[in-house]
């Protein structure tokens, strides 16, 4: 009932959202790594919503253990694109393949399939220090090598609204890809995949413009065991995470 609670909540938050123009919502996440237990759920969730192909996932989960025996601490980290507002990535990507990137209104890293080719994605990473966030779909398929390609590999996906089906040598094969939380989903009324389908209540959307949302009102209760990853290097990250241990997370991410 609590989980029903939680996603009943974001849905209103999200449909209150929608009402507004597009430059004056503010996505974010929040990630109560206290909750997370490692079922893989939103990996999975998130592979499936976007026909994720081998070797490409915008959500993973970090098994970290933090301390020094006998004072050790195991968390359970989801990990995605953190949507930063002051994003690397995005110059570093544009001056190789000019529009491959865009930071949108509504704080989201969006890109432009036709345009962020391999060169755009190995510049990139290279200036993200988040090296879980980007990805280069390479064309392969999980059924490479069998007789019959399997439908579900065959299925259109629908990021940032638009339809795409994996054909050799169309976007978004060849191009960079990353997590974008959703959008297409969201401003069709639904919440992040990565969140419909965590089972721990751990994983929260909203809007942060909106301080009656239920992310805004965890985050302003939560202020003393905050943390975004890389902080102190000035990207602005949109994903936070809710921890007992701030200070003990944050030495890991300097």
């Amino acid at each position: 009932m609590e989980a029903e609670n939680a996603l009943v909540r974001m849905h209103q938050d999200l449909q209150r959202a929608l009402k507004k123009p597009a430059e004056r919502r503010s996505w974010a996440m929040a990630v109560d790594v206290r909750k997370c237990i490692g079922c893989y759920g939103c990996t999975v969730a998130c592979i499936a919503e976007n026909v994720l192909p081998p070797g490409v996932m915008y959500r993973t989960v970090l098994d970290i253990e933090l301390g020094k025996y006998p004072n050790v601490v195991r968390i359970l980290k989801p990990m995605n694109c953190q949507q930063c507002d002051n994003a690397p990535c995005v110059p570093a990507a544009n001056a190789v393949a000019p529009g491959s990137l865009e930071k949108r209104p509504d704080g989201v890293v969006a890109v432009n399939y036709e345009r962020a080719t391999k060169e755009a994605f190995e510049a990139a990473r290279a200036a993200c220090p988040y090296k879980r966030a980007v990805y280069f779909d390479d064309g392969r398929f999980y059924t490479d090598g069998t007789p019959a390609r399997q439908a579900y590999e065959m299925r259109p996906s629908f990021e940032y609204g638009k339809e795409w089906t994996r054909t050799a040598g169309k976007p978004p094969v060849n191009a960079l890809r990353k997590c974008h939380f959703c959008v297409h989903r969201v401003e069709n009324g639904e919440l992040p995949a990565c969140v419909t389908t965590c089972v721990g209540e751990a994983t929260y959307f909203g809007d942060l413009s909106d301080p009656q949302s239920l992310i805004a009102q965890l985050l302003r209760e939560n202020r003393d065991k905050v943390m975004r990853v890389y902080e102190s290097k000035g990207t602005q990250p949109r994903v936070y995470y809710l921890t007992d241990t701030p200070v003990l997370c944050k030495s890991q991410h300097p």
